[in-house]
């Protein structure tokens, strides 16, 4: 597996290329988010003038922690509307869009991860025991 995404505009067709694979570009150093496995993509890039414009989807696997419950989940996280336009540098047609792939699946990463939307949370242990300090305030209402 690639650790870069890097297109060499200067070999795109007229038409545009499809571009598939895989790229390790994704490795958080989180303990409740974890990536396993690497960025898959299938995009197409295009040269305008001296801009490459990809568009496609990607997605990633990542084990989380659900936010209700607090266990432990696989989910992929999918990006289908990815797009992204680069400025073609001179002297080098080779362009590098791992960054922006990498800032999209972030993005794309749920803010309150669930497990199931049906995840009723942390199981309720007994019931907690009566607060009779509270009483005495009780009392004062008389």
């Amino acid at each position: 597996m690639e650790e870069k995404l890097v297109i060499d505009a200067s070999r795109v067709a007229p038409e545009g290329d499809s571009l598939e694979g895989e790229v390790e570009c994704v490795d958080l150093d989180e303990e409740l988010v974890k990536s396993f496995g690497g960025v898959r993509y299938a995009l197409s890039a295009q040269v305008f003038g001296s801009e490459l414009l990809v568009r496609g989807r990607i997605e990633q696997d990542f084990d989380l922690v659900c936010c209700r419950c607090g266990k432990d989940f696989d989910d992929t996280v999918k990006v289908d509307d990815f797009t992204a336009s680069f400025e073609i540098p001179e002297g080098s047609p080779e362009v590098d869009v791992t960054d922006e792939l990498r800032q999209s699946i972030i993005l794309a990463l749920p803010s309150y991860p669930v497990c199931d939307e049906n995840c009723p949370g942390v199981e309720r242990k007994a019931e907690m025991p009566s607060d009779d300090r509270w009483g005495a305030l009780d009392s004062l209402r008389k």
